[in-house]
């Protein structure tokens, strides 16, 4: 009964200090956040939100945007990649692009976030929450974690691998992920050393949808789309995993687009992953998800 209290006290505004940038990928970045404060309270794959208000150089856009729409433009929220256990915060950001006919409005604060960053920037963050976390409990619940994600999906995803690994010794981890090509893979680098680090305790396993035909493909980086033929590869005891999915969505544009059209929405990767897990007669217990889009 006090969860909410709780949840709402973690809740607060900071100033920070952007203190490096690192490029995961051509449209993706990480900010590491210097708060001054070593002992921030907040789960591995919570996130955190950021007013675009604040930043000067999107003034003119900001109200333009609210003019159009008739209403406040909000904060927007990033999940942070960095655990509870190491120094700085961290977010990851993809940058949203502008695609004619399918996209609604235009990005205001990623492109900024990904492409303008530096060091030494100082700006203002809200954090921290969101219900896409570990159970403290997790280990009594499974041994065998599946992580299942696509694009930025995989940044809380990250997190919560980084702290299961540090502090739930007892679980095993199987990272899918899904992108459009090898060049795509956010944390690519960091998910091997991982895995090197753990061979016992950590698979990870790419699958890529639009790669070059002379690409070498292996038995951890697979050709084409999640399948339920893969994630039946992935996870041999249905019965006891539990499966964390994160990744775009059918969005509120999407719906009334495909609406106006008298159609039904395609489905995106989310709605795909929990299909092919539905298929393979795994509950909705064992199933937790976040979306976007």
């Amino acid at each position: 009964m006090n969860k909410e209290p709780q949840e709402r006290k973690r809740i607060k505004e900071l100033e920070v200090m952007v203190a490096d940038t690192i490029v995961e990928a051509h449209d993706t970045t990480t900010l590491v956040l210097f708060t001054g404060n070593d002992r921030l309270e907040y789960k591995a794959g919570h996130f955190l939100t950021i007013d675009p208000h604040q930043f000067q150089a999107l003034e003119r856009f900001t109200a333009f945007l609210e003019d159009l729409k008739s209403k406040k433009e909000p904060p927007r929220a990033y999940s942070m990649c960095s655990s509870p256990h190491e120094k700085y915060i961290a977010i990851t950001v993809k940058e949203e692009r502008y695609t004619s006919g399918a996209t609604k409005y235009p990005p205001l604060l990623s492109p900024l976030l990904v492409k303008q960053s530096i060091r030494g920037m100082h700006l203002v963050v809200t954090g921290f929450t969101g219900p896409y976390t570990l159970p403290v409990d997790i280990e009594s619940q499974t041994d065998h974690l599946v992580h299942v994600c696509a694009g930025s999906g995989s940044v809380p995803n990250f997190a919560m691998l980084k702290f299961a690994l540090v502090n739930h010794p007892k679980l095993r981890h199987t990272f899918l992920y899904a992108n459009k090509t090898w060049d795509d893979i956010i944390f690519r680098d960091a998910l091997a050393d991982l895995e090197r680090k753990n061979p016992e305790r950590l698979r990870v396993v790419h699958s890529l949808t639009r790669e070059c035909e002379t690409f070498q493909y292996t038995s951890s980086v697979r050709k084409g789309r999640l399948s339920t033929e893969l994630l039946r590869e992935l996870i041999p005891d249905t019965s006891s995993a539990q499966v964390y999915v994160c990744g775009p969505a059918i969005s509120v544009h999407d719906r009334n687009s495909a609406k106006e059209k008298g159609v039904s929405p395609q489905p995106k990767f989310l709605e795909s992953a929990l299909a092919c897990l539905q298929e393979l007669r795994i509950a909705k217990e064992q199933i937790t998800y976040e979306s976007y889009g």
